[in-house]
């Protein structure tokens, strides 16, 4: 991953963390609501260690029951 990115992909992560720690599932169970996304992946997502697909976020989003533009605002 590019080190100039870093930083988004860690705020992403956290705010994926959040969100999911929020809705009271395990990094398991969220996996598990995203077809051929494993724990690991959601593991590297929420610490930034993941350079993933914008259609991978989406898909987290609609697993987290929440749109992008909520994901990411701050609270």
């Amino acid at each position: 991953m590019d080190d100039k990115y870093l930083k988004a992909y860690k705020h992403v992560g956290m705010r994926i963390k959040e969100k999911r720690i929020e809705l009271k599932l395990t990094q398991e169970q969220l996996s598990n609501r995203i077809p051929k996304m494993d724990r690991s992946k959601i593991s590297d997502i929420e610490n930034g260690k993941e350079d993933y697909l914008f259609s991978t976020l989406l898909k987290v989003c609609d697993a987290l029951k929440t749109t992008l533009p909520d994901l990411l605002n701050e609270k």
